[in-house]
């Protein structure tokens, strides 16, 4: 057995690579959602940052939610965490001034992925974001995760669905999601019908991940989301140890 020594006095558990800051929200969050910890094929932690309201974050883009996120993004650090994401593409919003308060990574956006996606396509291809709420969406949300003007980017919601807007922004405690993976393919229908360049699509909500497997089926695009990123973050915090025959010639 390898040689093991304490991380802090503090705590007496540890194994949770990832801490995720979620929204102070009452709606069924399904298997696929990131606030569903039977998502995730590792350990995490959540914090709930209270008042931070779905209303709060989207609509008013309150600047007094920024310290109760730093509270919460130190008291996951201090819990033994050793990355730090969102559970809501538009806390990019704070992206920066969180990364800012802690000595661990922070992830706060799906969206995060953009820059990255962008350089793999062809030139004259586009990105498709799919949001949540695209008409609250602004420039200082794109530009806290790196996605410039220039970028080849089309953006489209989800607000003008019913189930989706009445399960989730509207928050009514119930969520039919055979109804909300129609509403999410018609919404990619439309977006490539206008867009036929789009040639990956990111969902940028925390409760679409649950659809990325049917959106794939249906467009046979690269689908990229809150689960991919964390997947992705939480592989380099643990690499694999590779084991296997070395054929020498």
């Amino acid at each position: 057995m390898p040689f093991y020594k304490i991380k802090s006095k503090s705590r007496s558990w540890d194994g949770e690579p990832i801490g995720i800051l979620i929204l102070d929200a009452a709606y069924p969050c399904v298997p696929g959602n990131v606030g569903n910890a039977t998502t995730f094929p590792f350990p995490v932690r959540y914090h709930e940052v209270r008042g931070a309201s779905i209303d709060r974050l989207l609509n008013q883009r309150d600047p007094a939610l920024l310290a109760p996120f730093i509270e919460g993004a130190q008291k996951l650090e201090a819990e033994g965490v050793r990355a730090i994401t969102g559970a809501c593409g538009f806390m990019a919003l704070f992206q920066q001034e969180i990364a800012d308060s802690v000595d661990i990574p922070v992830l706060m956006s799906s969206m995060l992925q953009v820059p990255f996606i962008v350089r793999t396509l062809k030139r004259g291809k586009k990105v498709g974001i799919i949001s949540a709420n695209a008409s609250v969406m602004t420039d200082r949300h794109l530009r806290s995760v790196g996605i410039t003007p220039d970028m080849p980017v089309v953006l489209y919601g989800m607000e003008d669905k019913y189930e989706f807007r009445s399960s989730v922004l509207e928050e009514k405690g119930t969520m039919d999601t055979d109804v909300i993976e129609r509403e999410i393919l018609e919404v990619c229908d439309k977006m490539l019908a206008e867009n036929p360049e789009v040639a990956a699509i990111q969902l940028e909500c925390s409760d679409l991940p649950p659809f990325a497997a049917a959106v794939h089926r249906h467009t046979g695009l690269p689908v990229f989301d809150f689960i991919t990123m964390i997947r992705h973050y939480e592989s380099a915090l643990n690499p694999t140890e590779y084991v296997g025959g070395h054929y020498a010639m």
